[in-house]
């Protein structure tokens, strides 16, 4: 009987494969690979390595265009003004690009929101301030924008329809200044200046009507909305008036018909000096700092002298270094008076 089991398992037939002898492991089936689920996968990886590198290549070209040189055409200098037809403009905008430096000139409305937009980025500098309205802007919103070049002191005049020389003007007569805070405080200095009044205190960009020493001074202050004193000069109690510079063509006045006016040079006048200003951290770019010294060229000083009918003073003696001096003195005066 066992003899016929031994012949019936080697002669099977069955398809079954034989079992091992004595331990011995026969013939394996070979391992089947899915070919196409490999493919897909591969497949799938090479497309997220194109659209990775597809991506990363596009923000490299991207980088690359916007990365342009600051003054190129293609990224040009930034500077907010306000009024942007004026005479010394497109002068400048020519001389810029003559040394190549591309300008491109954001005009302005009002003078509220240009430091605003230089401080975010949207500028890289602006020109319509003075030292005292950036230094009450800095002190005000904690910031710290600079100023890196002169432009020019625009004199605060005393005019009269009475008198030709501020000498002759009579002791106890009125002479209105204008009441908003900045031109009410230079006409103060101005008439300081004149002889005509005397303060308590020393002269401060800040200084008021209430410190004017009244018994040791000359004539009566009366502060009057700036477009108002024009108008009271035909007031027979009136000597004369400091006319904010704006109103003094509305008057059917020049700015040579100043009986006096403040000297650019002064301490006084420091405040006054219109400027050129930038974010602290490139207050020493080498590209603004060019331009600085485009708008002083001769061209450029021609359009400004033509906008204030030659009353200007030109403010290109002044070095960036020296501005900031001026800036940090008035900034000390600002948080003193608060």
């Amino acid at each position: 009987m066992a003899e016929a089991n031994d012949q019936h398992n080697a002669g099977d037939t069955s398809g079954k494969a034989p079992l091992p002898v004595d331990g011995f492991q026969g013939p394996q089936e070979p391992v089947r690979v899915n070919h196409t689920v490999r493919n897909v996968i591969i497949a799938a990886v090479v497309v997220v390595l194109v659209v990775v590198l597809a991506f990363f290549g596009y923000r490299g070209f991207a980088g690359k265009k916007s990365a342009a040189a600051k003054g190129s055409e293609s990224n040009p200098v930034k500077i907010g003004v306000v009024g942007v037809t004026s005479p010394e403009w497109p002068i400048f905008k020519e001389e810029a690009q003559k040394q190549g430096i591309y300008v491109k000139l954001v005009d302005f409305q009002d003078y509220t929101s240009e430091n605003p937009a230089l401080d975010s980025g949207d500028l890289d500098l602006n020109e319509f301030q003075h030292i005292l309205y950036l230094a009450d802007y800095n002190v005000k919103n904690h910031k710290d924008l600079q100023p890196i070049g002169g432009v020019a002191v625009y004199p605060l005049g005393i005019y009269s329809s009475k008198y030709k020389d501020v000498k002759d003007i009579p002791a106890g007569t009125t002479v209105p200044v204008p009441n908003d805070e900045t031109n009410q405080a230079r006409a103060l200095g101005v008439l300081k200046s004149a002889g005509l009044i005397k303060l308590n205190h020393p002269w401060t960009a800040f200084t008021t009507p209430a410190d004017i020493d009244t018994a040791a001074s000359k004539v009566k202050v009366l502060p009057l909305k700036a477009e108002q004193v024009a108008n009271s000069l035909k007031d027979p109690q009136v000597s004369a008036g400091v006319i904010n510079n704006d109103y003094v063509k509305d008057a059917g006045l020049k700015a040579s018909d100043a009986i006096y006016h403040d000297s650019a040079e002064s301490k006084e006048a420091r405040p006054y000096i219109n400027i050129f200003v930038a974010r602290k951290a490139d207050a020493d770019n080498p590209t603004y700092l060019k331009l600085v010294k485009i708008f002083h060229s001769k061209k450029v000083a021609a359009g400004i002298m033509k906008k204030s009918d030659n009353s200007a003073s030109l403010a290109d003696e002044y070095s960036a270094e020296m501005l900031q001096g001026f800036l940090r003195d008035v900034e000390k005066d600002a948080k003193a008076k608060d």
